[in-house]
Protein backbone atom coordinates (compact mmCIF):
# COMPACT_ATOMS: atom_id res chain seq x y z
CA UNK A 1 0.00 0.00 0.00
CA UNK A 2 1.60 3.27 -0.53
CA UNK A 3 2.01 6.06 1.84
CA UNK A 4 1.12 9.66 0.85
CA UNK A 5 2.55 12.82 3.26
CA UNK A 6 1.10 16.04 4.42
CA UNK A 7 3.88 17.90 5.26
CA UNK A 8 5.51 21.42 6.33
CA UNK A 9 8.45 23.38 5.94
CA UNK A 10 9.51 26.14 7.75
CA UNK A 11 12.20 28.82 7.21
CA UNK A 12 14.96 29.96 9.91
CA UNK A 13 12.35 33.52 9.75
CA UNK A 14 9.55 30.88 10.02
CA UNK A 15 7.74 30.96 6.55
CA UNK A 16 5.82 28.06 6.00
CA UNK A 17 5.48 25.91 2.76
CA UNK A 18 2.50 22.68 2.97
CA UNK A 19 3.01 20.23 0.94
CA UNK A 20 2.00 16.93 -0.31
CA UNK A 21 4.31 13.67 -1.32
CA UNK A 22 4.39 10.32 -1.81
CA UNK A 23 8.42 10.25 -0.75
CA UNK A 24 8.44 12.54 2.11
CA UNK A 25 12.56 11.86 2.41
CA UNK A 26 13.30 12.30 -1.15
CA UNK A 27 10.78 15.27 -1.23
CA UNK A 28 12.23 16.89 2.22
CA UNK A 29 16.37 16.15 0.52
CA UNK A 30 14.98 18.60 -2.75
CA UNK A 31 14.06 21.08 -0.74
CA UNK A 32 17.28 21.13 1.35
CA UNK A 33 19.24 21.20 -1.59
CA UNK A 34 16.99 23.75 -3.18
CA UNK A 35 16.78 21.41 -6.22
CA UNK A 36 13.33 22.83 -7.72
CA UNK A 37 12.29 26.37 -8.37
CA UNK A 38 9.74 28.31 -6.40
CA UNK A 39 8.75 28.92 -3.10
CA UNK A 40 10.53 26.78 -0.60
CA UNK A 41 13.80 27.78 -2.25
CA UNK A 42 12.94 31.78 -2.46
CA UNK A 43 12.55 31.64 1.14
CA UNK A 44 14.92 28.83 1.97
CA UNK A 45 12.10 26.77 3.30
CA UNK A 46 14.60 23.97 4.70
CA UNK A 47 13.47 22.23 7.59
CA UNK A 48 10.40 19.57 8.45
CA UNK A 49 8.54 20.81 11.12
CA UNK A 50 5.66 18.87 10.75
CA UNK A 51 4.22 15.96 9.03
CA UNK A 52 0.96 13.57 8.48
CA UNK A 53 0.84 9.95 6.68
CA UNK A 54 -1.81 8.59 4.75
CA UNK A 55 -3.08 5.91 3.16
CA UNK A 56 -5.79 7.18 -0.32
CA UNK A 57 -3.83 10.53 -2.12
CA UNK A 58 -7.38 12.33 -2.48
CA UNK A 59 -7.59 12.57 1.64
CA UNK A 60 -4.31 14.01 1.84
CA UNK A 61 -4.58 16.73 -0.81
CA UNK A 62 -7.94 17.46 0.45
CA UNK A 63 -5.93 17.69 3.99
CA UNK A 64 -3.49 19.99 2.02
CA UNK A 65 -6.10 22.41 0.53
CA UNK A 66 -7.51 22.58 3.99
CA UNK A 67 -4.26 23.58 5.86
CA UNK A 68 -3.37 25.96 3.41
CA UNK A 69 -6.64 27.14 4.21
CA UNK A 70 -6.33 28.00 7.66
CA UNK A 71 -4.77 31.08 9.60
CA UNK A 72 -1.33 31.21 10.67
CA UNK A 73 -2.05 30.62 14.54
CA UNK A 74 -3.47 27.03 13.41
CA UNK A 75 -0.76 25.87 11.33
CA UNK A 76 1.27 27.28 14.46
CA UNK A 77 -0.45 24.76 16.86
CA UNK A 78 -0.76 22.03 14.46
CA UNK A 79 3.15 22.12 14.58
CA UNK A 80 3.51 22.70 18.04
CA UNK A 81 0.88 20.09 18.62
CA UNK A 82 3.91 17.18 17.45
CA UNK A 83 6.54 19.62 17.43
CA UNK A 84 6.88 21.81 19.91
CA UNK A 85 10.27 23.21 19.94
CA UNK A 86 9.88 23.58 15.50
CA UNK A 87 13.22 21.08 15.67
CA UNK A 88 13.84 19.29 12.11
CA UNK A 89 12.40 16.06 12.27
CA UNK A 90 13.98 15.14 9.12
CA UNK A 91 17.41 15.09 11.16
CA UNK A 92 15.88 11.84 13.16
CA UNK A 93 16.41 10.10 9.84
CA UNK A 94 20.48 9.87 9.97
Amino acid sequence: MKTYYVYIMSSSSDVLYIGVTNDLPRRVSEHKLKLIDGFTKKYNCNRLVYYEDYSDIKQAIAREKYLKGKRRSCKDELVESKNPFWKDLSEEWT
